[in-house]
């Protein structure tokens, strides 16, 4: 299994950040209400995002089975639940401010610019496999029913099953232990308990 701590996290650049959701936490503890409000997408955010990190093979195959047979990016989905959570989290007109950066700077900036290089090297990478794909499955609202290319034969949908290898590998336990350790602290604060 890898090393669940990515050291490009640890990185200076996001020092201010990690100094402000301390400060947050600190002086803005949140009260037990709101705990409860926020945890359901924080744990549907991570669970998705496991789900995903589970199946997905970079690269060298489409992964279309899974949560990649509702839509096409789940790591991203579960991402910005859980972001949405822990603002909620923060509670107050904090909250709102939080949570109108999150969503604005993820729809306009982020997403779309992730979106374009990653659907540019996959069309490369898959050709027309990939264009019924896109075609087929939204990006981040999940279609209810799974996709399956009925061009391609059943067994090859890109990735197989969950596994944990593929989980490890796409650095998905740090990011679960970030979530565990952001709840944890969240939670002993709406308990009185000291950071």
């Amino acid at each position: 299994m890898r090393n669940p701590i990515r050291l490009k996290n640890l990185n200076l650049r996001f020092l201010p950040l990690y100094l402000a959701g301390a400060g947050l936490l600190i002086f803005f503890p949140p009260p037990r209400w709101q705990f409860a409000l926020a945890l359901p997408p924080i744990l549907i955010g991570a669970g998705l995002r496991g789900w995903g990190a589970g199946h997905l093979v970079k690269n060298h195959e489409l992964t279309t089975t899974g949560p990649y047979a509702h839509l096409r990016h789940p790591l991203y989905l579960g991402t910005i639940l859980a972001a949405s959570g822990f603002g909620v989290l923060v509670g107050g007109w904090i909250s709102v401010a939080v949570l109108a950066l999150i969503w604005p700077w993820f729809a306009l900036h982020y997403f779309p610019r992730k979106e374009r290089s990653e659907s540019a090297r996959l069309e490369s990478l898959h050709g027309q496999r990939f264009a019924r794909y896109r075609a087929a499955v939204p990006a981040l609202r999940p279609r209810l029913r799974a996709w399956h290319d009925a061009r391609q034969p059943q067994d090859e949908g890109g990735g197989g099953g969950w596994a944990l290898e593929r989980y490890s590998e796409n650095n998905e336990l740090g990011t679960l232990l970030a979530i565990l350790a952001g709840v944890m602290l969240f939670w002993l604060r709406t308990r009185g308990g000291s950071v």
